[in-house]
């Protein structure tokens, strides 16, 4: 039995004990509806197939876009950066998300002068400042594995209002996961195409894994590979978990890496019922027994905190208002760049922090930034003796 499994089913058991002492001390005459989600959160996930470690091994630019007219047809070349990056290939550039600490409301009236920037605790001069100019680049992650599907038709209408908030210039791209990850639609402009697109999800598989850290990998090398050189990238998981035992590669620090190395923000869409919240808390309770024996595990919100996006659920009624509310939030981001005073290009991890000049702050309105905590410096390619 893979360590998977029994830490899953050794989680699931514990909480099916605890579940049942609960239902028999409030209501020993009650039907064992409670039994029934607790039962399904024990479904172990299935063997991977055969070739599985072979897929998971190509790189996102590799994998098919699914279509109806030519399913066999691979993504185009990733495309070249424009002359302007080239040029400043020095630029550091990150988005910052501003809201007030009581009441998380978003403040989106800030200028340049109002923001304090440091990397690796040194001072750094803001060269460049704006909000809601360029383009989003945004890779729709859907989770297809676990016990429940999280993508119900409610959630799919709420998708499909998000996108009609997008702004031409904007460009989307559909993945789907399980066990590996599978490209539906590849980066392009006009609403229609992923709306089709979203027909093609590949089906839910209840035997099938939650492998966060090969979506997170794959996810990111193709927005590194063909997303928008010039515009903000983020990467939007629609899951019903936080949590999950890291699938055997690539690892959770290897997918962080890669997004990080992407410029991603990363983003969260959690779909509440009852039994979603039976399975997250199967998935975090065996992610605890897994740290036991050293098991790594790849955290949703702890790749959102660290590059500065968020992780919003609700009812899968009320998708529609939350869908909304994330992408407004990506709206009112700042975007600001700098060029770093470290003029070592060693491809080391640099810290930054990013905080609200005192002089705008208010001491009964606190103001917090949301922005990522560091980036991957540019590194010298090695030549050849």
């Amino acid at each position: 039995m893979s360590p998977h499994r029994t830490i899953l089913l050794s989680s699931s058991i514990v909480l099916a004990v605890a579940a049942l002492f609960t239902v028999t001390a409030q209501s020993p005459n009650t039907s064992p509806h409670r039994g029934k989600n607790g039962s399904s959160a024990q479904k172990k996930p299935g063997e991977t197939s055969p070739d599985t470690e072979g897929v998971q091994q190509q790189k996102p630019r590799a994998l098919q876009e699914r279509s109806s007219s030519s399913p066999g047809q691979e993504l185009s070349e990733p495309r070249e950066p424009s002359d302007n990056v080239r040029l400043a290939v020095d630029l550091v550039v990150l988005d910052a998300q501003v809201m007030q600490q009581k009441t998380g409301r978003i403040v989106g009236t800030l200028k340049k002068e109002d923001f304090t920037l440091a990397e690796d605790g040194v001072r750094q001069q803001i060269t460049h400042f704006s909000q809601d100019t360029l383009p989003l680049s945004v890779i729709l992650l859907i989770d297809r594995g676990g016990c429940l599907d999280p993508f119900s038709d409610k959630v799919r209408h709420a998708t499909l209002e998000a996108i009609q908030r997008l702004r031409p210039q904007d460009e989307v791209a559909l993945m789907a996961f399980a066990d590996t990850t599978d490209l539906v639609a590849g980066f392009g402009r006009g609403k229609d195409r992923i709306l089709a697109a979203l027909d093609r999800v590949p089906p839910h598989d209840e035997n099938a894994e939650h492998c966060f850290s090969r979506a997170f990998y794959d996810a990111a090398d193709y927005m590194r590979a063909s997303g928008n050189p010039d515009g903000r990238r983020v990467i939007i998981m629609v899951t019903g978990i936080t949590t999950f035992l890291d699938c055997p590669t690539p690892s959770t620090q290897e997918a962080r890496m890669a997004v990080l190395e992407s410029g991603s923000v990363v983003c969260g869409i959690i779909p509440k019922t009852a039994g979603q919240r039976i399975e997250n808390g199967v998935m975090i309770a065996a992610a605890g027994i897994g740290g036991l024996f050293k098991v790594k595990t790849s955290s949703l919100k702890q790749l959102a905190d660290e590059t500065g996006g968020e992780v919003l659920s609700d009812k899968p009624e009320n998708l529609d208002r939350t869908f909304n509310e994330l992408i407004d939030h990506l709206r009112t981001r700042y975007t600001l760049g700098f060029v770093s005073t470290n003029r070592k290009r060693d491809g080391s991890f640099r810290k930054l922090k990013i905080e609200v000049a005192q002089p705008t702050q208010k001491s009964d309105d606190r103001l917090v930034v949301k922005t990522k905590r560091g980036y991957i410096a540019a590194k010298e390619p090695q030549r050849d003796k």
